[in-house]
């Protein structure tokens, strides 16, 4: 018995020994709760018109060399801002308009795991295009242009005002890419 109770007290003490290891959990991000896609048509005295999220409001850009069109996004409660540039394509080619936006997604080529594009072509709209995707920490995850192909051409850029980090802006990232497919797919050039 005293045999018994002996090897009983030992394991007892044994197993009240042992140290627990803790492991760390890893950094988590707050989940963002978005609505359903709802839009809006904005338009203005410019040459264009496009369908927007009701999220998200248009403000005038400060003039830049004369032109009045240029605009601001505000992506409200995504915060971030889409900036758009817009110009009449004058004596210059339609060439140095294409080039200038590839030289600003080239810009981010060192910072980017990947760079997605995708065509846009509207005949019956005159709506021709391409939409950049810019995956990995870059600072600015989309831009596109959009051209009639003679007389106008419209530059977009989507910023966001946080440090990027591509995982947890994942899901930002997603809502946003919709609207501004969206975006692409409801633009319109006006008359003036």
């Amino acid at each position: 018995m005293k045999y018994f109770a002996s090897i009983i007290l030992i394991l007892i003490l044994a197993t009240s020994c042992e140290e627990t290891t803790f492991i760390p959990k890893p950094p988590t991000y707050l989940r963002l709760e978005l609505p359903d896609h709802t839009y809006k048509n904005y338009s203005d005295n410019c040459s264009y018109s496009f369908e927007i999220s009701e999220l998200y409001s248009v403000e005038s850009s400060p003039e830049e060399n004369g032109q009045t069109c240029h605009k601001r996004i505000n992506l409200g409660p995504l915060n971030g801002m889409a900036y758009i540039r817009y110009w009449d394509i004058g004596d210059k080619p339609l060439a140095f308009y294409v080039n200038g936006a590839n030289d600003e997604i080239d810009r981010h080529k060192l910072k980017a795991d990947n760079i997605l594009n995708e065509q846009m072509l509207r005949h019956d709209d005159r709506v021709f295009g391409t939409f950049f995707e810019l995956q990995g920490d870059v600072a600015t995850p989309f831009q596109f242009y959009l051209t009639d192909s003679t007389t106008k051409f419209m530059y977009c850029e989507v910023l966001f005002n946080s440090t990027p980090n591509y995982d947890s802006l994942r899901p930002t990232l997603d809502y946003v890419k919709a609207d501004l497919k969206h975006f692409m797919k409801t633009f319109q050039w006006n008359q003036k």
